[in-house]
């Protein structure tokens, strides 16, 4: 039996005394998004958790306000209450993608905990996708200062100069932004270069997260405990849909050896029976692929994760590792069928590689799941046809099926940034609207969603008794899911002639070389 330690175990007398340095909270709340909570695979927020990690061991007496499961109206004045912190900073999980996209009703979470911590007397520090595209709002509604980039050390150097240690200004501390007193105006110093080295971090400070609530809910919902760690920070690869407000185009990883470490940590110390590697891109050297799985075999510590990986990175040897160090389950980002879509996204992808990763990962035992986009500018009928196609070839286990999504600071954006109304962000993950005028409404888009995951279904239906990860869709079993899959796929068919946008947003030219056969 695994040594599993309450959290209240694990604290230090300056972790459970009622005034600390520094609250730490984030702002996505579960029960806030509809898709989410039916799903229930709630994961500890590791961005904040990091933070949390390096102030401790400075020396800091730090406390924390887990959002995910607790309901932020009640339970944050009460956090701030019991700790009366002298600054509270509101870090977001920048491993998570459903803070990367910046969901409006987190964003009045966050609102709120920022007046109310203003209102206790603490000094406000924000960092995260969504206040470093909206500085202005997050500071004219309270926030001391947004810390613009990678949180760590600069959350650090900022609460030295806060408290009194270090004598420094926060003018002169670089990765910040905020409001100059004298002038009223916005203030940002210079960018703060990315960690290096990331085995020099503690391990994220899990022992102040409430484990034994997310076991519970994990193993009431699918009979299995799962968390989450990273391997790596960043992606170098510049697809222009894609949005990197943190870490921009940069990616930097941890040693092979500190990655497996931490796998056999959470395994024989926290009893994670699953893991979810929450990295970007996992894997992209192969050198590190095969040493990761030796380390992993080495310690013992394989446990059977989930990843997120590129089809181009999925070579037969690579594909065999993953599975030697526990990988059972891939997410390709497919996005298109269609390789001019691919193309005007500035994927590097090519058609034939997806399929050609599917085989790796089928003959290694890998679970292949799809993560698919539709509605980009320029993708027609035909286009949509090549997507469905290749899913029925090729046949994934699962799919995640979105629609383009503009966010800030992407070519994508400043593209389709004035057909943009008065909403800007999704209300939560579940959404799917149509933010700019595609070749479709929002309705068709949301028909096709359901015929397709219908359909994946079909051949991919979850499995008796085991963990079931997969989104819960709620269709029929036995023929009346054939039944409603022909009715999903004729009001799919039925909805394509009475959809269409006028005028709808058209692809970019595309300028490429001679010798660039897919364009």
């Amino acid at each position: 039996m695994p040594n599993v330690l309450s959290p209240q175990s694990r604290k230090t007398p300056s972790e459970r005394c009622c005034v600390v340095d520094v609250l730490l909270t984030h702002s996505y709340h579960l029960y806030y998004d509809r898709k989410q909570a039916r799903k229930m695979q709630p994961y500890p927020p590791l961005g904040t958790l990091y933070a949390a990690a390096l102030l401790r061991q400075r020396g800091y007496s730090v406390a924390l306000f887990d959002p995910m499961l607790e309901d932020p109206v009640s339970g944050f004045p009460q956090a701030l209450r019991r700790a009366r912190p002298r600054v509270v900073a509101l870090c977001e999980d920048n491993f998570n993608f459903l803070s990367k996209m910046c969901l409006s009703r987190m964003r009045e979470v966050a609102m709120q905990m920022i007046g109310l911590s203003r209102a206790s007397g603490a000094q406000v520090v924000v960092n995260g996708s969504d206040s470093t595209d909206h500085l202005v709002q997050y500071l004219q509604g309270g926030a001391n200062f947004i810390l613009v980039g990678e949180v760590e050390r600069t959350l650090l150097e900022l609460v030295d100069s806060l408290v009194g240690r270090s004598g420094q200004l926060p003018i002169e501390i670089p990765g910040l932004a905020f409001i100059k007193q004298q002038s009223g105006r916005l203030y940002k110093t210079p960018p703060r270069p990315l960690i290096q080295d990331l085995d020099e971090l503690p391990f994220p400070a899990r022992d102040l997260v409430d484990l034994e609530r997310y076991r519970d809910e994990w193993k009431s919902a699918h009979h299995t405990f799962s968390l989450n760690l990273v391997a790596s920070r960043g992606c170098p690869y510049r697809c222009n849909w894609c949005a990197k407000p943190i870490y921009g185009d940069r990616f930097h990883s941890r040693s092979a050896a500190n990655v497996a470490r931490e796998m056999a940590l959470l395994k024989t110390e926290y009893g994670a029976e699953h893991l979810w590697f929450a990295d970007d891109i996992f894997g992209i050297k192969n050198s590190w692929v095969l040493e990761f799985a030796e380390q992993v075999e080495r310690l013992g510590a394989a446990v059977p994760f989930k990843m997120q990986t590129r089809a181009d990175l999925m070579k037969e040897d690579v594909a065999l590792a993953f599975r030697r160090a526990g990988c059972n389950e891939a997410w390709l980002g497919v996005e298109s069928g269609s390789q001019k879509i691919l193309d005007a996204m500035d994927k590097g992808l090519r058609v034939d590689q997806v399929v050609k990763a599917r085989g790796h990962l089928r003959h290694a035992g890998i679970r292949t799941c799809f993560f698919l986009q539709f509605g980009y500018s320029g993708e027609t009928w035909p286009d949509i046809q090549k997507t469905i196609e290749l899913v029925r070839h090729t046949r994934p286990e699962d799919i995640g099926v979105s629609v383009s999504y503009p966010l800030p600071g992407t070519a994508f954006h400043a593209r389709v940034r004035e057909q943009l109304g008065s909403k800007t962000n999704w209300i939560d993950s579940e959404d799917l609207a149509m933010m700019f005028k595609g070749a479709y409404t929002t309705e068709f888009y949301r028909a096709l969603r359901n015929a397709i995951h219908a359909e994946v279904e079909t051949w991919s239906p979850p499995s008796a008794g085991s963990v079931n990860f997969s989104e819960v869709r709620g269709h029929e079993p036995g023929d009346g899911k054939a039944q409603t899959l022909a009715q999903l796929w004729a009001k799919v068919e039925a909805m394509e002639k009475t959809s269409r946008n006028e005028a709808p947003t058209l692809l970019p030219v595309l300028t490429c070389a001679p010798e660039a056969a897919t364009c």
